[in-house]
C-alpha cells in the first residue's frame, strides 16, 4: 500500500559542500530517495550564512527544511554555520534538521555537533544506502515523500 505525499510543496534542502564529487553523490542519492525536494548547493561558509540570513543574492531564499552540512569548507567550518542557523532560528520549537557529512572521525567533533542539535552524522565518502536510510528515518521529513510503503 502506498501513501501519497501530505504536501504539494517540495522539501527545501540546503547542501553546504565544497567538494563537487561529494555534492554529486549526495544529489544523486536525493534523486533516488523518493523525496519531493528542491536543492540549493552552496560551496562556502559565507554563501551558507548569506543563504540562511537571506542576505544579498539570497534575499528571497526559502528557509531550508533540511540542512546537509560539510564541516570543512575553504573559508570556515560547518560549526560556525550551524551556530548562525541556530541563532537565527531562536527558540523555534522544531529547529531545522541537520545532517553532517564529514570525513572527520573525531569523537570530540561528533560530541560538539550532537550538543548543537545535529540530528545525524554521516562519514565521507557517503555511503548512498546509509544516507538514504538516515534521510528516510526522519519522520518529519516523510511528509515530503512522493510515496512511501506502509505495512
Amino acid at each position: 500500500m502506498f501513501v501519497e505525499s501530505t504536501t504539494n510543496t517540495p522539501m527545501e534542502i540546503l547542501l553546504v559542500e565544497d567538494g563537487l564529487l561529494d555534492a554529486r553523490i549526495t544529489i544523486h542519492a536525493l534523486r533516488r530517495s523518493g523525496l519531493r525536494h528542491r536543492l540549493t548547493l552552496v560551496r562556502t561558509a559565507a554563501e551558507a550564512v548569506a543563504f540562511l540570513g537571506r542576505e544579498g543574492v539570497f534575499a528571497r531564499a526559502p528557509q531550508p527544511d533540511l540542512l546537509l552540512l560539510d564541516l570543512t569548507l575553504p573559508d570556515g567550518d560547518g560549526i560556525s554555520i550551524l551556530q548562525t542557523m541556530r541563532r537565527l532560528q531562536g527558540d523555534t520549537p522544531t529547529p531545522t534538521p541537520v545532517v553532517v557529512l564529514s570525513a572527520s572521525d573525531d569523537e570530540a567533533t561528533r560530541t560538539r555537533c550532537a550538543a548543537m542539535g545535529v540530528d545525524d552524522f554521516i562519514g565521507k565518502p557517503v555511503d548512498e544506502d546509509k544516507f538514504l536510510s538516515v534521510v528516510r528515518s526522519h519522520e518529519q521529513l516523510m511528509k515530503f515523500s512522493v510515496s512511501q510503503t506502509v505495512a
